[in-house]
């Protein structure tokens, strides 16, 4: 329909995939490498978790097309089998003969499986199983997976595993009784969405394969789209494709952030998963905090002015959010003032007084959107750069922009960083200042970061001197449920730690929880991962309402720093 308006030849965001519009961004590319070493240098298992949409079958069908010749592939495409049915779709796979006897008996088939694996690893060849949907599995097949690598020479595996599947795969894997399954995966990639960066020549790419001239899209419509897909290239296609049929209908031969935004909406509104399911709780929130707000407004309104009501009226005043240009220096006085100095009449009944009785009533000042204002005026200081500059800065930690390296400098630091997406209450529980993704009513993004968080909920959000309070009524509009938070290892390393680790970290983590918890966790070597010092760490997640999976990652060690107290650690709020 679109395609001759634009000069293209065909539609170029559609979903099916097609090599011809294959894409390769640096993390891609970073994934097809770890793959590659996989395959050809290390034995175990390879783990390669991403969202759905970020082009996980795209890697995997890269990495089909650059095995050495020497390599046999059996790919299982639907996970959801038994043990049984499982070992017979690899056979068939790798077009292994079985007889009728031989398909009923799960020893035979791996008989022959090891006969097969045994006579390629002769002949030079190498047998790679490659499992999609992977979360998908039941334990008891990654459990005969986990057997399957035993079938190995005194050298080397014979059988090269690569499990590719959703996030919920590496919270599968964690699972106590799969430990022994976790401890042999010897290479883990979590694939990233697209930055904004790397979206805008996304869509480039594919308009040029089409036969366009890759300019159809301003810059402000790749940014608005980048940011409702979250990077996602799956659903910037969806997105692209409604937003050229919207221009289009327009007759503009460009399409715009106006065009972007409105096709974004379509698109969420169709179901196609654009920040559905739990993505917009805020809206509800913030719908009934504000409907609140109005019927506390309107009862105090109609009530009779006695001198308490004015007095608590001139209270509410004062406690608007109070934008600060700069310095603490240039607040004005009287927002410096004690409460004992504080006005006790609103503005506009002592400039009546003062005027005279006869004097008409002020007019009162029209509600300002503070932080779409606040934020309007500093577009140009609202990217990633000045938000790690502002946040690193609460570390004591110089980042001089552009770089584009936040985290690398954070972790020459002895830093860590952590992305994640998550409601206002997991945020505050985590109590580390944060950039807090906000997205303007017009789609634009902005970086800025969440400094502090006062005892009546009010927000501090700073651009680098520069800062503004806000309520949760006026925030949560803005902000989607993205942040980055960064931490300090108290331990040194940083590492997740998981049943059968060893190391310093660990003798830390059994002393932390033993002075947290109140009670001694014993065991027979303090550098191991036992089952006693596992309890522990559900125990204490349980208390923090984290996961409680026995798994020492991120969230779990900040929460340990926060409960010890430990000193030299910004947190979002003094009693946390």
């Amino acid at each position: 329909m679109y395609t001759g308006f634009f000069g293209l030849n065909e539609k170029p965001f559609s979903i099916t995939p097609d090599p011809r519009y294959l894409f390769l961004s640096e993390r891609h590319a970073e994934a097809l490498a770890h793959l590659l070493y996989g395959v050809t240098e290390s034995g175990g298992f390879i783990q390669l978790t991403g969202e759905v949409g970020t082009g996980k079958t795209t890697v995997v069908r890269s990495l089909l097309e650059q095995l050495p010749p020497d390599t046999e592939v059996a790919l299982v495409l639907n996970p959801r089998l038994s043990p049984h049915e499982f070992l017979l779709a690899i056979c068939e796979e790798l077009r292994i003969a079985l007889t009728l006897e031989d398909r009923g008996s799960a020893k035979a088939i791996v008989d022959s499986l090891n006969q097969h694996l045994l006579e390629a690893h002769a002949d030079g060849r190498r047998v790679v199983l490659i499992v999609d949907e992977a979360q998908n599995l039941s334990p008891d097949v990654l459990e005969q997976i986990r057997l399957l690598t035993n079938l190995e020479t005194a050298k080397q595996k014979l059988l090269q595993i690569i499990l590719i599947g959703q996030p919920e795969l590496r919270q599968l894997l964690a699972r106590t009784d799969l430990r022994q399954l976790a401890q042999r995966v010897t290479g883990r990639y979590h694939l990233e969405p697209l930055d904004q960066k790397e979206t805008r020549a996304y869509i480039r790419h594919r308009l040029r394969v089409a036969g366009g001239g890759g300019e159809t899209f301003t810059n402000g419509a790749t940014n608005v789209i980048h940011h409702q897909a979250r990077g996602i290239p799956r659903l910037i296609n969806v997105i692209c494709d409604r937003a050229l049929l919207g221009a289009y209908s327009r007759e503009q031969t460009r399409v715009t952030s106006a065009t972007a935004a409105r096709a974004a909406r379509e698109v969420a509104g169709k179901g196609n998963g654009i920040r559905a399911t739990g993505r917009y709780w805020w809206l509800a929130a913030a719908g009934i905090l504000i409907v609140a707000a109005y019927a506390f407004a309107w009862f105090n309104l109609n009530q009779p002015a006695t001198p308490a009501s004015v007095g608590a009226q001139a209270g509410t005043q004062n406690s608007r959010p109070t934008v600060l240009s700069g310095p603490a220096a240039s607040v004005p006085e009287a927002a410096r003032q004690s409460p004992a100095e504080a006005i006790t009449e609103p503005p506009a009944a002592t400039a009546q007084k003062d005027a005279g009785a006869d004097a008409p009533a002020a007019e009162p000042a029209a509600t300002q959107p503070l932080l779409a204002e606040f934020l309007a005026a500093r577009e140009s200081l609202t990217g990633t750069d000045t938000a790690f500059t502002t946040l690193l800065n609460l570390w004591d930690v110089e980042y001089s922009p552009p770089s584009g390296r936040g985290c690398a400098v954070a972790e020459s630091a002895g830093l860590r960083c952590l992305y994640e997406r998550g409601t206002w209450g997991f945020l505050l529980n985590l109590n580390r200042p944060a950039i807090l993704s906000l997205s303007a009513v017009d789609g634009t993004p902005h970086q800025v970061v969440l400094s502090s968080v006062s005892a009546n909920g009010t927000a501090t959000l700073r651009v680098l001197e520069e800062q503004i309070d806000v309520s949760l009524v006026e925030l949560m509009p803005f902000w989607l449920g993205d942040f980055l938070v960064v931490w300090r290892p108290a331990s040194g390393t940083g590492r997740v730690l998981t049943p059968g680790s060893t190391g310093d970290d660990v003798i830390w983590l059994r002393e932390a929880l033993s002075t947290v918890l109140e009670t001694r966790i014993p065991a027979d070597n303090p550098a191991v991962y036992d089952d006693g010092l596992r309890r522990a760490v559900e125990r204490f997640q349980r208390t923090q309402r984290l996961i409680p999976d026995g798994v020492a990652g991120a969230r779990t060690m900040i929460a340990l720093s926060s409960a010890m107290g430990l000193p030299g650690r910004p947190k979002l709020s003094a009693g946390g």
